[in-house]
């Protein structure tokens, strides 16, 4: 049997930007894979996978 486990959080102002930070790069990462993965489909009809955009991160964090 699978649990679910449910904290909620009390964040102070300080944690709470921090938060909202990782969140909005979280958010803009994938839009921008997904963007990707479209353009390269709607350009060329080439599927690109996750594995290769993984590889992508290191290079796109420095």
């Amino acid at each position: 049997m699978l649990r679910a486990y449910k904290y909620k959080l009390y964040p102070n102002k300080k944690q709470a930007e921090k938060l909202q930070w990782t969140l909005d790069r979280a958010r803009e990462l994938y839009n921008a894979a997904l963007q990707e993965r479209r353009d390269a489909y709607r350009m060329c009809r080439v599927s690109i996978s996750y594995n290769q955009q993984a590889a992508q991160l290191p290079e796109i964090k420095e």
